[in-house]
């Protein structure tokens, strides 16, 4: 066995000349002399110290040892082939991979990319939404946007946005003529939409807390549970039911009339949305870009929420 690898030169030569089995044919395909080729594929065999080819008039075939080495390269080649067309695909200038939670990514982020790329042209988003633990900076990823308390030890965090958390619903049901809901008593009559999110954690407010808090009896074991925040949402605005939702994730739905608060009520939550970034490292420029606008569209979002009023919220009832 060679100590080296050959020249890239001469295993070229020689794949071509096995491809064709003919060193005539490679020798078109090069652009070279059919000598030229002999030539190199001998220096080649020289080199190795066995034959690549039986030389046969008018024709060339395979040693054993040859059917092997082509073997590799054609693995060789396939593998540089599918790398160059992963590269060919890549955006041409810079972007940002970030990783978001779900339904941060569905009801706020995604919808609101475009003005991002009309600001930013020459910057591509990568998005992954999931709720899978990455690290920034050592998953291929560069920035995170998750919810919670913030505790995401050793990196740099940052709050984005605190969270107030209130009932919503399809504006039908505030007109159910079985039973309108009108105040925090009328829930017993209408089925509780329930997120599954940090179940288990002892911050959490769901439910539960909630009519504990407003000293009601909910039967909160019942109604239909999902496993994110946008899916209870999305059951919401269809009016199967009533969901305790996070003001950032409907906020375009109550703007465009898909869903109202039925009555003032509304609490802040211990978790908000955290940016997270590695720690000890400067930000390439297009992701502090991505940040800087990550910013400003959540402050615009904040100062823009809708209040309790009469467009967003039914008129009071006693409980």
């Amino acid at each position: 066995m060679a100590s080296k690898l050959p020249s890239l030169l001469s295993l070229r030569v020689f794949e071509t000349a096995a491809r064709h089995e003919s060193f005539s044919l490679a020798a078109k395909e090069l652009s070279v002399t059919q000598a030229a080729v002999s030539h190199q594929v001998r220096g080649l065999e020289e080199e190795l110290g066995y034959k690549l080819f039986e030389r046969r008039p008018r024709k060339v075939t395979l040693t054993h040892q040859g059917r092997v080495l082509m073997g590799a390269m054609g693995r060789a080649l396939a593998e540089i082939r599918e790398a160059l067309t992963t590269l060919s695909e890549e955006p041409s200038g810079n972007w940002v991979t970030l990783s978001v939670s779900p339904s941060f990514a569905i009801k706020w982020l995604v919808p609101r990319l475009e003005s991002f790329h009309q600001q930013n042209p020459d910057i591509e988003i990568r998005l992954s939404a999931t709720d899978r633990i990455v690290k920034p900076g050592r998953d291929g990823v560069d920035l995170c946007i998750r919810y919670g308390e913030g505790d995401y030890h050793g990196f740099h965090v940052q709050l984005l946005v605190s969270e107030t958390v209130f009932p919503v619903c399809s504006p039908a049901l505030t007109k159910s003529a079985s039973r309108p809901l009108m105040a925090p008593g009328d829930l017993a009559y209408h089925t509780l939409l329930h997120d599954e999110i940090f179940t288990e954690h002892p911050h959490r407010l769901d439910w539960k807390h909630w009519s504990e808090h407003h000293n009601l009896d909910l039967n909160t074991r019942s109604g239909l549970r999902f496993s994110h925040a946008c899916h209870a949402i999305n059951a919401a605005i269809a009016g199967q039911g009533v969901a305790l939702s996070r003001g950032c994730l409907v906020a375009d739905d109550i703007r465009a009339g898909r869903l109202v608060r039925p009555f003032e009520a509304e609490h802040d939550s211990p978790f908000g949305y955290w940016l997270v970034l590695p720690k000890g490292s400067d930000p390439q420029p297009h992701v502090v870009a991505f940040v800087a606008w990550l910013q400003e569209s959540l402050r615009d979002c904040a100062c823009n929420m809708l209040p309790p009023s009469e467009e967003s919220v039914m008129p009071k009832a006693e409980i």
